[in-house]
């Protein structure tokens, strides 16, 4: 291997080199062209495979790796004490093991764009029948073939993919840049620890193109007023000018890193508009973007026809120093879409019908891939749309290939003619192109299944789940089931004699009433809608219908507009349509993520008490993609996720209990009944509003002025230093505990002895019930600390704005208000039963107390464990309270994936097995029986677990890679990677 080539001494002599270099620090500027300043990505080329090169700073920014000439020469430049590695370099360009089908791109009248690896020149028939989304990954193997990190044997399992992916085989993957909307504290963490180990804290840098897109701290705080944008912006950097500071600290100290600043957009359409790529031009190496994020809706970029999804945040980071992901290959189920949306159907409707026919289908881990004749009839938007939800459906990936619906996007978003040429031409010459006027070979997928858009009806979905989707004609009735069921994803159990309750009070001096189903929240926020022109348009010509007829959306329903980027608002106020949004109290609240992730803001006083002191189910409808139980607010038991101008059309009927076909949403001022047919606008009148009104120049404008920031942004000072001065008493940053005590040595695998079950749970228990997410409960540990702090209440903040505090975001761990655990007999809320003395706890206190004891726990769970938004701290945080094991009926990927990268073990309960099958309470104590060895572990093997009752039972192991049962042996993927860099 080659990482046997090369000395100690010679790795030394390149790393002196380095840091004595003046072309050091090849940061991207802010401001630029992520296409034209994008620095070379981690395996761009076979040179930097190599691991000691992950280990070099940045100084070899613009060096020409494709050229062993042009790179000798460039390295004598940059120090003398490299000219004796020339040799070397030029053998490794010659080993390449895919050095002859690299080939020539050439530009239409002379030159060229740049070389490239050329899957034709394989001649390989199976290529052909290959799924695009998996010439991506084939493409990436190819090019960063090295018979060390990334083998020719791995090249040859995607190429047979038909054949190996039933076998569940494991590749290597290493994307081309990483995505964040998150925070840099374990990057900050991890430099610490290398510098407690006497090893270089500079190694800690990205070594792939890094954005970060600072998205989810913005409030609903003020509504209904022109203000509201900078109030909102300006009680964000007061409640989080510390975090800022951080990160801007990160923007300077860590290379390779864009920072977007807070009021810019949501991540994925900023990811969208602006820093997706589609293809890399580095260096004059051609190849596909592709990335991996921090959010799980990073899929939205596959409507693009780049491969992206999400991972975990310790995932990402390792992905960032250097790390190949090791992934299964997956599965490729094809989507066959054929014929065109009716008259007054949405995307939206669209996405929450494939949501419910891919969860049926089953997804999870599998890629989803769009075809057919249908695919011209559905704008990039609305493919983005589709693409945004893959969490919901569960898959990997919804990706639709590029073809010229996609070369028309980027045109219309600002993307030079020049760039969209080079994009066209290298993905038609290296056969990732789709040209439906040409006749179409056949492609192999795992599964098939088709949609004629003709058959999708409006909807939405709710009141708990987004798979759940409800016709509109079919709303009333579901409803009214949804009162009488019993508690559950389709059940409130209203009494009967309860349903037709009606609260009266008294709403800033005027008379209210609200009922089971009152809306008190209509949101058009998050990125799966505000993306697509058609439908926020949509939803401003609804408003302006009901405005001419005279109808007005009730003061006490608490209406915001939170558009993903400031393209939204240059093409309402083109339209001439904001005026009425206006109109109905959706004014604009800010840039960012707002009620789709909790962060709704209070409301106002007199409805929150009625809603609570009366035990009303109060309803949100907003135009996100989670509706799970106390995510959007607290006191909103039904949460309905709807297209924006059905936000818009609920806005005004004021009420979820009503059949928009029959009812009337009011009266309108000539006194007659106005239903939702006269304000609903037909697909023509919706298309003229987008096609004179969305214009290239507003995204060029909007992301020229992008990363300078805004003036509250700009006026931060911070220092320049590379390792962060940690502030003891700040409640917003702190130094987590992940490499206390760390030492060179692995700890090894180990089982786990005489556990006591923390928590007990059932089916579908998503990252919302276990990670801190949304505002901070006023009875919750985070808020009892956060006052022995001096933190005022109204300072408190939301978990999300506070999730570089690992003090608080254990405390918030499993702190979800709508929590279940059998332990307590089915009682709702976030306590648990401390076994050893039988006192109910709050989790994080019976935590507490069992570590101060010595004592592990473990969770029990049912199926879909860990599904929905990939929050990292749905692992760090049990980790933190000391959970050591999960055992549950299934996992969600990406919650799998994390658990084993902070080292706690994943076991599924045998098929047809679960705790309650077993006759398992949580009241037993649980030894689970792994093997000393790391080379007596398998990926996927069966273990024992015995309790102190006598009983035993098998469990799967859920390591599903040897990188994986590697990880574990470390402690976890982060301490693997700092032992990694130091070793090499």
């Amino acid at each position: 291997m080659y990482k046997r080539t090369y000395s100690s001494a010679t790795c030394s002599l390149i790393r002196r080199a380095a840091s004595s270099s003046s072309a050091s620090g090849a940061a991207r500027k802010a401001g630029s062209s992520p296409v034209a300043s994008s620095s070379p990505a981690c395996g761009v080329n076979q040179y930097r495979s190599y691991s000691f090169f992950r280990s070099v700073p940045r100084w070899s920014h613009g060096v020409d790796w494709k050229s062993p000439a042009s790179l000798t020469s460039q390295i004598r430049t940059a120090s003398p004490l490299l000219e004796r590695l020339q040799r070397t370099f030029a053998t490794m360009a010659a080993d390449h093991p895919f050095n002859g089908i690299a080939t020539s791109l050439p530009k239409p009248g002379g030159g060229e764009f740049g070389k490239f690896y050329s899957l034709p020149a394989l001649n390989d028939p199976r290529i052909e029948k290959l799924p695009y989304s998996i010439r991506i990954l084939l493409e990436s193997a190819i090019r960063n073939c090295d018979n060390f990190q990334v083998t020719k044997a791995d090249v040859e399992k995607i190429i047979d993919w038909e054949k190996t992916s039933p076998k569940l085989v494991e590749i290597p993957f290493k994307p081309a840049r990483v995505l964040l909307q998150a925070t840099v504290v374990d990057l900050a963490c991890m430099r610490d620890a290398m510098n407690r180990l006497g090893s270089d804290s500079n190694k800690i840098n990205p070594l792939v193109p890094v954005d970060l897109v600072i998205d989810h701290s913005v409030q609903v705080d003020v509504t209904r007023s022109e203000n509201a944008v900078q109030a909102n912006m300006e009680l964000e950097f007061q409640r989080n000018r510390e975090r800022f500071a951080f990160l801007k600290w990160g923007s300077t100290a860590f290379r390779n890193m864009l920072v977007v600043p807070p009021g810019s957009g949501i991540v994925h359409q900023v990811n969208l508009e602006y820093l997706g790529r589609v293809v890399f031009n580095t260096d004059g190496v051609l190849y596909p973007d592709s990335v991996v994020g921090t959010d799980s809706h990073t899929t939205m970029i596959d409507g693009l026809g780049v491969a992206g999804w999400g991972v975990g945040g310790i995932e990402a980071e390792a992905a960032m120093l250097g790390q190949p992901m090791s992934m299964v290959l997956p599965a490729v189920v094809g989507f066959k879409l054929s014929g065109s949306l009716r008259n007054g159907v949405t995307a939206t409707d669209l996405v929450l019908t494939v949501t419910q026919m891919l969860r049926k289908h089953g997804v999870v881990g599998k890629f989803v891939e769009f075809y057919g004749e249908g695919m011209s009839k559905l704008s990039l938007a609305d493919r983005a749309t589709i693409a945004n939800m893959s969490p919901e459906y569960g898959a990997t990936m919804g990706f639709f290939p590029v073809d010229h619906v996609t070369l028309q996007y980027l045109k219309l978003t600002g993307r030079s003619d020049e760039t969209v040429a080079m994009i066209e031409a290298y993905l038609r010459a290296n056969k990732m192109f789709v040209d439906y006027n040409e006749p179409q070979i056949d492609r192999v997928y795992s599964s098939y299944l088709s949609l004629d858009l003709e058959e999708v009806v409006p909807c939405i979905s709710g009141p708990k789940r987004p798979h759940d989707r409800v016709p509109l004609k079919d709303m009333k009735a579901d409803w009214h089931s949804c009162l009488d069921n019993k508690v559950g994803f389709k059940g409130f159990a209203v009494p009967k004699e309860a349903q037709e309750k009606v609260v009266k009070f008294t709403f800033h001096g005027q008379p209210a009433e609200l009922t089971h189903g009152s809306i008190v929240i209509a949101a058009i926020t998050s990125c799966t809608n505000t993306s697509n022109p058609s439908v926020m348009l949509g939803a401003a010509l609804v408003a302006k219908k009901a405005c001419e007829l005279g109808l007005q959306v009730k003061p006490w329903v608490k209406t915001s507009l939170a558009p993903g980027s400031g393209v939204v608002t240059k093409y309402l106020l083109q339209s001439g349509l904001q005026k009425y949004m206006n109109q109905q109290g959706f004014h604009i609240v800010g840039y960012g993520c707002t009620t789709c992730i909790g962060n709704s803001g209070d409301l106002d006083e007199s409805v929150a008490s009625a809603i609570s002191e009366n035990d009303i189910v109060a309803a949100a409808v907003l135009s996100g993609n989670r509706n799970f139980e106390g995510r959007v607010h607290a006191l909103t038991r039904a949460n309905y996720l709807a297209s924006p101008p059905l936000v818009v059309a609920y806005a005004l009927a004021g009420t979820v209990d009503i059949d928009f076909e029959k009812d009337p949403i009011g009266v309108g001022k000539d006194g007659k009944n106005v239903y939702f047919r006269d304000i609903w606008p037909s697909n023509e009148e919706v298309s003229e509003a987008v096609q004179s009104s969305v214009l290239p120049e507003m995204f060029k404008s909007t992301y020229e002025a992008i990363t300078k920031g805004n003036p509250i942004w700009n006026d931060l000072s911070v220092p320049e230093t590379k390792l962060y001065s940690w502030d003891p008493n700040s409640t917003y940053i702190h130094e987590p505990p992940y490499f206390k005590n760390m030492t060179m040595d692995p700890p090894g695998p180990h089982g786990v002895k005489d556990a006591y079950c923390l928590l007990n749970f059932g089916d579908s228990i998503t990252t919302d019930h276990i990670s801190p997410a949304g505002s901070i409960h006023k009875d919750s540990p985070a808020a009892k600390f956060l006052l022995e702090r001096g933190v005022e209440r109204k300072d408190f903040n939301s978990y999300g704005s506070r999730r570089g505090n690992d003090e608080i975001m254990e405390r918030g761990t499993f702190a979800n208000i709508r929590i279940v655990n059998k332990l307590l007999k089915g009682e709702v809320g976030p306590k648990t039963l401390h076994i050893p003395t039988g006192e109910k706890l709050s989790v994080f206190d019976a935590a507490a107390k069992y570590k101060a004891a010595g004592q592990a726990t473990v969770v029990l769970a049912g199926a879909e464990y860990g599904s929905g938004s990939s929050r990292d701290w749905a692992a760090k945080g049990p980790m933190l309270l000391g959970v050591k094991a999960v055992i549950a009926k299934s996992f969600e990927r990406i919650h799998r994936s994390n658990l084993v990268g902070m080292g706690i073990v994943p076991l599924c309960f045998k098929a047809g097995e679960d705790a309650d099958s077993l006759g398992l309470t949580g009241h037993e104590r649980y030894t689970i029986d792994l093997p000393s060895k790391l080379s007596d572990i398998r990926p996927g093997q069966d273990v024992t677990v015995r309790t102190d009752t006598g009983k035993s039972f098998t469990c799967t192991v859920r390591f599903d890679t040897e990188v994986e049962l590697e990880y574990f042996n470390h402690g976890g993927i982060l301490p693997y990677v700092i032992r990694q860099l130091i070793t090499q």
